[in-house]
C-alpha cells in the first residue's frame, strides 16, 4: 500500500478487521480514496446492496441532488455497529454537487447523529465524520 493510501486510512480511522459499507459511489467518486480502502489489508468493503450484517464504517458518497440527506443518513445508521462511524463524503465547496455545511449540520441531528469533524478526504471531496451521540451507544 502506498504512503498516501495509508494516510487516507489513518485519517478515516479505517483499520484491519473492519467492514466498510460503501454507498452512493459513482463515476465522480474519488478513485484513489476508494482504492486505498478497497486494498487495505484486512478491510472488507461491501457495496450498496449489502444487507447481511452490521458494519463498522459507512462511506456515504453524497451530492446536492441525490435526494433527502436525512433519509440517507437514517438508512446508513441501520446496519452500523454500536461504535461505528459514518463518513459522509461530499464534493468540496465550488465543486459540482457541493452540499453546504448548514445542510449537513441540520440533517445530522435530525437523523440522530452528531458531527465530530470534517476533513479534506481527496482533491474534490471532503469527509464529515458522523457518530451516534454517546448516550445512544
Amino acid at each position: 500500500m502506498s504512503a498516501e493510501g495509508a494516510a487516507v486510512l489513518s485519517m478515516l480511522g479505517v483499520q484491519s478487521g473492519q467492514l466498510v459499507w460503501e454507498v452512493g459511489s459513482d463515476t465522480d467518486s474519488d478513485t484513489s480514496l476508494r482504492e486505498a480502502i478497497d486494498l487495505a489489508p484486512g478491510v472488507d468493503v461491501v457495496d450498496d446492496d449489502y444487507v447481511d450484517d452490521v458494519v463498522d464504517v459507512v462511506l456515504l458518497w453524497w451530492r446536492e441532488d441525490d435526494g433527502d440527506l436525512v433519509d440517507a443518513l437514517v438508512d446508513a445508521i441501520g446496519p452500523l455497529a454500536d461504535h461505528g462511524v459514518i463518513w459522509l463524503m461530499t464534493p468540496k465547496p465550488g465543486r459540482l454537487g457541493h452540499v453546504s455545511a448548514v445542510d449537513i449540520a441540520d440533517a445530522a441531528p435530525t437523523a440522530g447523529l452528531q458531527q465530530t469533524s470534517t476533513v479534506s478526504a481527496a482533491a474534490d471531496w471532503q469527509g464529515t465524520r458522523l457518530v451516534a451521540p454517546r448516550a445512544r451507544r
